[in-house]
């Protein structure tokens, strides 16, 4: 099977920084790719590589068949790829509905107005913003502003969506509800890259995990390998907080299959 997202021999320094180093992996589609690593382990960097933000100063990106190395966010948004960011980044000053019909403006099928409307009011309904959809970005709550993010994503009808820690700053009431529309994308056949360090939460929706360190790939597989690999443990060790969720997700009993729930 043709992966959809290939990564191969990609790295990316910034002057004496080698911040992604020879780093390849596959990508099939309608799989939720979990990303996870220390803090500083270069996954951020690793997500602007792949939408456009910067461009490798080596190996190749293909999405999809087509080798996207270095093109521009809004060409790659064009292919299929769509993204949120860690830090929510909305148009304050627009509704909710405004923000949606710009990613579907912009997205992958360059949808004009009319049809944009509708696929972003497709997309809030998914993410559970409909009765927010003509308030102003700026009164949403954090929990709201992150699904907005994502509704904005999702409009944009990717084929492959990344999420850069969608979960991080909610409540767990919010997070269990983020982590139900994260799973009704995928069931929409919508492949899904994420980076999470809520450990408990990310095991549980990823079908593989990729772990890097320093900009390396450090370990790749399923969650419960990944979970008892000793060098992905030693490298949680400096945060003694992941490296007990790492652990104790490790010590769980393995469960089977798409049914797992955190």
């Amino acid at each position: 099977m043709t992966a959809l997202l290939s990564l191969q021999k990609v790295g990316k320094r910034f002057g004496g920084l080698q911040a992604v180093h020879d780093l390849s992996f596959d990508m099939r589609q309608g799989e939720i790719l979990g990303l996870i690593g220390p803090n500083g382990a270069g996954k951020s960097t690793l997500f602007n590589l792949i939408n456009g933000v910067f461009a490798p100063n080596s190996g190749n990106i293909v999405f999809n068949g087509i080798d996207i190395t270095g093109q521009r966010p809004f060409v790659i948004a064009r292919h299929g790829l769509a993204r949120t960011h860690q830090i929510v980044q909305p148009f304050t000053n627009m509704t909710v509905l405004e923000n949606c019909t710009v990613g579907a403006c912009f997205g992958r099928e360059n949808l004009p107005l009319m049809r944009a409307r509708d696929a972003a009011r497709e997309a809030i309904v998914i993410a559970g913003l409909e009765d927010r959809a003509a308030t102003l970005a700026l009164h949403l709550t954090i929990a709201g502003k992150k699904r907005l993010e994502l509704a904005r994503a999702l409009a944009a009808q990717p084929m492959l969506l990344l999420l850069d820690e969608v979960l991080a700053g909610l409540n767990p009431a919010e997070i269990e509800h983020m982590i139900g529309v994260i799973r009704r994308i995928r069931d929409r056949g919508i492949s899904i890259l994420i980076i999470e360090h809520l450990m408990q939460a990310i095991m549980s929706l990823s079908d593989r995990i990729i772990v890097l360190n320093y900009g390396e790939k450090l370990a790749e597989g399923a969650p419960s390998e990944v979970a008892r690999n000793p060098q992905v443990i030693e490298a949680y060790l400096g945060d003694p907080k992941l490296a007990e969720q790492l652990q104790g997700h490790a010590e769980q009993p393995a469960s089977n299959g798409s049914a797992r729930h955190v």
